[in-house]
């Protein structure tokens, strides 16, 4: 199911859609009907280039970034940082900061500034290899002592393969304990969403903030912005799924 999911949302990005409207064009210009073929080509240019101007992409993030406020002050009494795993690459040759991409660097110094911010804590650090040789859990484990975190003070969890796993996860691991989870502010709705369904109160801490602002009209497209629309297409996909299983 969830290779089955990850292959079906994958045509429904905002570029495999314009790839898609632009084979609809090549199949009725094969086939002489010049016409239709102009209209497929249009619409694949528009969709495109819309998607990767500012204005647009923004909007789409922006109400999923802004669903939740920053954790500034955060609360004494939490003796529990869940931190959502993204992704790594294993390189030896490369420092652990590289090896983490850059999702994953946000959430793990928020998740560390909290921890920072408080005492007795734990950080608990979640996600599965991938098409990796390490789980993600381990890299972020190795981040963080490298930074002198105190070994006694990090428990990973390097099974769960996606948000809905690791909701399960912590839940057996800390039970009705209260929790900070540390995730992307894109991400953030959809996970309050899945770890509500569980059962688990998690306290919200976003970080990785993309779209900061509604955008600039006087900007032009960029494939950055291309991105921002697929990550926000990604998570809007993710709630209608998590909705659509809640009534099926």
């Amino acid at each position: 199911m969830f290779l089955v999911k990850k292959i079906i949302s994958g045509f429904f990005m905002p570029l495999s859609l314009g790839l898609i409207l632009f084979l609809v064009a090549l199949v009725f210009l094969y086939k002489k009907s010049y016409f239709k073929s102009k209209v497929f080509f249009v619409l694949s240019f528009f969709w495109i280039v819309l998607l990767s101007y500012e204005p647009i992409s923004n909007r789409l993030l922006y109400p999923l970034e802004h669903s939740y406020k920053a954790l500034k002050t955060i609360p004494k009494d939490i003796k529990y940082i869940v931190v959502l795993g993204n992704g790594h690459t294993t390189n030896e040759s490369l420092s652990i900061t590289s090896q983490l991409n850059t999702t994953s660097l946000n959430r793990f110094l928020e998740a560390y500034r909290i921890y920072k911010n408080t005492s007795n804590s734990k950080l608990i650090f979640s996600g599965y290899e991938g098409k990796d040789v390490t789980s993600h859990a381990f890299m972020q484990e190795k981040l963080a002592l490298s930074l002198e975190v105190n070994s006694e003070d990090i428990i990973t969890l390097p099974k769960p393969k996606d948000t809905n796993e690791e909701a399960l996860a912590v839940k057996k691991l800390l039970k009705n304990k209260k929790f900070i989870l540390v995730t992307s502010a894109s991400h953030m709705k959809r996970a309050m969403l899945i770890f509500h369904k569980h059962g688990l109160l998690p306290i919200p801490a976003v970080t990785n903030h993309l779209a900061k602002n509604k955008g600039y009209f006087l900007s032009r497209p960029k494939a950055y912005n291309l991105y921002k629309s697929e990550l926000a297409f990604h998570e809007y996909l993710g709630i209608l799924w998590e909705k659509f299983k809640t009534i099926f």
